[in-house]
C-alpha cells in the first residue's frame, strides 16, 4: 500500500498529468491522429493554466485548513502532545547531521512553544523515513537534536521513528500512547493535514485535541486568476490535491469513517 500510494501520487499529480497530455499530443500528432493530438494538447495547456495561473490551489487548501479551527487561546494544561512528521529536510539532515527544516517547520516550532510553556508535558514525535528508498532519518530522529537545543530534555520525548504514512503515524502512535500511559494529547500538524489526521485517529479510537498550525492561506481566498506567483500556485495546488487524494483513498479502504472529517 505504501509503495502504491507513492506511485499513484507520482503519476497523478498536476504536472505529471500535464506531461502525459503533452506526450499524448506528440505521439498522436506523429501518427496523424489530429483530434486526439488536439485533445491531448488542450488538456495539457488547461492543466498548466489552472495550476499556475489561478487560485485553485489556495482555495482547495483553504477548505482543508478551515475544517478544524485553531482554539482562540492556549489550554489551561497540556499533559502531552503528538507531533506528526513532515517538518524536516530528512535527506539533507541525514547527509549533514544538522537541523534543516522543510515547509512544515511550524509543526515543531509550535510544539517547542507549548513544551516551554507546559514543562510537565510529554512530546510524542511520530515520523520515520517516508521515502521510497528508506535510507534517511525521519523527524523523530531529528527531534533528538532539535528540542534539547532549546532546553527541552530528551527525557520528555517519545520517539516513534517507524511510520512512513499518516495511517502508520496513527497506528504506531496508539501503541506508544498505551505504553506511556498518555491520553487526550494535542495533535499538532499542518492545518491542511488535520482533517485526514483526525479521521485516522478517530477511527482507531485515539482521543486527541486538534491543534492545527502551518497555515498556507489567508482564510479569505476566492476562486479567480492569479498571475503573480505561478510557482507558489503550482506548489499549493499539488499539496491540496495530494491531501484530497489521501482523504478519498483512506475513506475508500475504510481507514476513516468520513470522507471529509470535521
Amino acid at each position: 500500500m505504501f509503495v502504491l500510494s507513492k506511485l499513484v501520487w507520482i503519476l497523478a499529480q498536476p504536472f505529471s498529468l500535464a506531461f502525459f497530455g503533452a506526450l499524448l499530443a506528440l505521439v498522436a500528432g506523429l501518427l496523424r491522429w489530429r483530434l486526439l493530438s488536439a485533445l491531448g494538447a488542450a488538456g495539457a495547456v488547461s492543466i498548466l493554466f489552472v495550476t499556475l495561473y489561478t487560485t485553485s490551489g489556495n482555495y482547495l487548501l483553504q477548505q482543508l485548513e478551515e475544517r478544524f479551527p485553531r482554539p482562540a487561546a492556549d489550554p489551561e494544561d497540556v499533559k502531552c502532545m503528538i507531533v506528526l512528521g513532515g517538518a524536516f529536510q530528512n535527506e539533507v539532515n541525514t547527509a549533514r547531521h544538522g537541523i534543516e527544516f522543510a515547509d512544515g517547520a511550524d509543526r515543531f516550532i509550535e510544539a517547542l512553544r507549548l513544551a516551554q510553556k507546559y514543562p510537565q508535558s510529554r512530546i510524542l514525535v511520530s515520523g520515520g523515513d517516508g521515502s521510497l528508498s528508506g535510507t534517511y532519518e525521519g523527524d523523530a530522529v531529528a527531534s533528538r537534536r532539535f528540542f534539547p537545543l532549546f532546553g527541552v530534555g530528551r527525557e520528555r520525548l517519545v520517539e516513534e521513528a517507524q511510520s512512513r504514512t499518516t495511517y502508520e503515524n496513527a497506528r504506531n502512535t496508539k501503541e506508544f500512547l498505551a505504553q506511556q500511559g498518555l491520553s487526550d494529547c494535542l495533535l499538532i500538524t499542518s492545518a491542511f493535514h488535520m482533517p485526514r489526521s483526525v479521521g485516522l485517529f478517530r477511527k482507531l479510537g485515539i482521543e486527541i485535541v486538534p491543534w492545527p498550525t502551518d497555515y498556507r492561506t489567508t482564510g479569505n481566498v476566492a476562486l479567480g486568476l492569479d498571475f503573480t506567483q505561478p510557482s507558489l500556485n503550482g506548489q499549493n495546488l499539488g499539496t491540496a490535491i495530494r491531501e484530497w487524494y489521501g482523504l478519498a483513498g483512506y475513506y475508500l479502504v475504510g481507514r476513516t469513517s468520513a470522507l471529509f472529517p470535521g
